[in-house]
């Protein structure tokens, strides 16, 4: 899972929490014992679909998310899932919002101009409205809007949703239209009765429709647990109260919040950092940011980043605002709810036309999974200096997205490789764990060569890749398939050419790479390979925190010790 850069920052003290009881309609254990039952709806979504789910992307790596939202869009409750779900989601419940939805109706939506992040993250959006049985008479003439109190939301990366390769994670992509089947909110059930037709035009655009049915299935499953749930909430404490505690849990996240933003102290500050090219050309690409503190406020501006781009990083604003709020809750006390308060107090611009926050038809399934990423590194970084012992060093700043699939349909593999954490003040940094704006699992060597394929050659930690400091960065990874039928590879990356720096005097973290039968390819490569071809990706390291000379000498000796680095000095070179 992804690690908490803040987890030894200081949290909220008693008398901190004395002043922010949320309202006064609840009482403070009602609203506690409240907090964490909505919390736990999120959670129990999030193991049905897992459990239900039959793509090894999924129901291993556990690339799904899951929410609970109120009847105004408000995220109410979430589970502790994939950042750059989380932070988006409520752009997918604004969107259904405008398409009247009424009890026993369920949304389908991934479009990322009209509420999703990227085509393969497929979103559903139910309307909860306990009680009301819109099967009763077949028209759901029982229900009616006014029912409805909240939305469950299931988000789940499809390992294929069409276009122009397998996998649907193209390197080349230059429009949307390349990069799958694109789906503003449409009904996929309504009034209780699936539409058949809509489910049959998906699978019909996709490659393994046997695997996506279930998935599908899986998130609505999801859904339904969440209605389930909700209603049991409303027999166990009235419906009032519980409505009355998603006002309670907001309001008590968002003083929380606001609290520890006035804790930071006022200014403007700003960063830039650059993306390696665009899958089109290989000419740097600069996002820029200028963070304002203002009291118990916060304003990101991305004014001055780089514009729309004709390759595929393009960003949505909705995946920027999940870096952002990620790194506002990394800075902050990690104990508060997540939920609609914790964001309140930020505002994200970008202008129009730009990296991110592109206009269709910009091709942007990059974006979603390596442009959020170095929006977290330079927010981060401009956050530095308003909190350095809350910052860590930069991590490996990328996904490493591998997609290996067949043309014809039988398989589809996808998997994001983990590397180095950023050292912090404190403590080295994490060896080969996933970073910033993913959270997702490994798919187990066993499921990867039963569920397709593939081999695995070598899967283990790079040594020295982690930077030297007097806290070391953490280690990337080596992960070496082969291919064992004619199938497309492709390759999303960063951090081939720009290290990921240290801080305070830290080295940086060895970059990337990317081979094929022991040849280096781009960072962003789509290709056609044969039985018997071998994709290895190595991962970056972490940068280093402190003097490298200030680093303890038995910690250099069990580096040594554990493989780590080469030398007793920690300045081993890999190979």
């Amino acid at each position: 899972m992804t690690p908490d850069p803040n987890e030894t920052a200081d949290t909220t003290t008693e008398a901190d929490e004395s002043n922010v009881t949320g309202t006064d309609d609840i009482d403070p254990v009602t609203l506690e014992v409240l907090r964490n039952q909505l919390e736990s709806v999120a959670e129990e979504m999030g193991q049905t679909l897992i459990r239900g789910a039959y793509s090894p992307n999924i129901k291993e790596r556990r690339d799904c998310s899951t929410a609970l939202f109120d009847a105004e869009g408000r995220m109410i409750a979430q589970a502790e899932h994939i950042p750059v779900h989380l932070g988006a989601m409520p752009a997918a419940v604004d969107a259904v919002l405008e398409y009247d939805p009424q009890p026993g109706d369920v949304f389908i939506l991934n479009d990322p101009f009209r509420g999703g992040t990227h085509l393969p993250d497929v979103t559903m959006v139910s309307p909860i409205a306990p009680g009301v049985d819109v099967e009763a008479d077949g028209d759901g003439a029982d229900g009616d809007e006014s029912d409805i109190v909240g939305y469950a939301v299931s988000r789940a990366h499809h390992a294929d949703v069409g276009g122009m390769t397998p996998g649907s994670m193209p390197a080349g992509a230059q429009e949307i239209y390349q990069e799958g089947l694109r789906l503003p909110p449409t009904r996929i059930v309504e009034d209780g009765e699936p539409r058949e037709e809509v489910r049959s035009l998906v699978l019909a655009n996709v490659r393994n429709p046997g695997e996506r049915r279930a998935d599908l299935r899986a998130q609505q499953a999801a859904n339904e647990r969440a209605e389930e749930r909700l209603a049991a909430l409303f027999d166990e404490h009235g419906r009032e109260t519980v409505l009355e505690g998603f006002d309670a849990v907001i309001d008590y996240s968002r003083e929380r919040i606001e609290d520890e933003i006035r804790k930071l102290p006022d200014g403007t500050y700003e960063a830039t950092d650059v993306l390696e090219g665009d899958g089109v050309t290989d000419e740097d690409v600069e996002i820029t940011v200028a963070v304002t503190i203002d009291g118990e406020t916060i304003d990101v501006d991305f004014a001055g980043t780089d514009g729309q781009l004709d390759g595929n990083l393009n960003a949505p604003l909705a995946v920027a605002k999940s870096a952002v709020y990620f790194v506002v809750r990394c800075i902050t006390d990690p104990e508060i709810p997540p939920n609609h308060g914790c964001y309140k107090p930020v505002d994200v611009r970008a202008p129009a036309g730009t990296l991110l926050n592109p206009e269709s038809p910009a091709a942007v399934v990059g974006g979603n999974v390596e442009t959020s990423q170095r929006v977290t590194d330079v927010v981060f970084t401009a956050f530095a200096e308003a909190a350095p012992d809350r910052v860590p060093a930069q991590g490996q700043g990328t996904m490493n997205n591998l997609t290996i699939g067949a043309r014809d349909g039988s398989f589809t593999y996808y998997e994001t490789i983990g590397g180095g954490f950023g050292a912090r003040a404190d403590r080295d940094g994490m060896d080969g764990v996933q970073v910033g704006m993913t959270n997702t699992l490994n798919t187990p060597v066993e499921s990867l060569e039963t569920e397709y394929p593939l081999r695995v050659e070598r899967y283990a930690l790079r040594p020295d890749s982690g930077g030297r400091g007097r806290q070391r960065g953490g280690l990337g990874l080596e992960r070496t398939v082969t291919v064992e039928q004619p199938a497309t590879v492709s390759l999303l990356t960063e951090r081939r050419r720009h290290a990921p720096e240290g801080v305070a005097g830290g080295e940086s973290g060895a970059t990337g790479e990317n081979l094929i039968d022991g040849k280096e390819v781009a960072a962003k490569t789509t290709v056609d390979v044969a039985a018997g071809t071998t994709v290895t990706v190595r991962t970056p390291g972490g940068g280093g925190h402190g003097d490298p000379d200030e680093r303890d000498a038995d910690a250099l000796e069990a580096d040594r010790a554990a493989g780590k680095t080469t030398d007793s000095d920690g300045e081993g070179d890999e190979e």
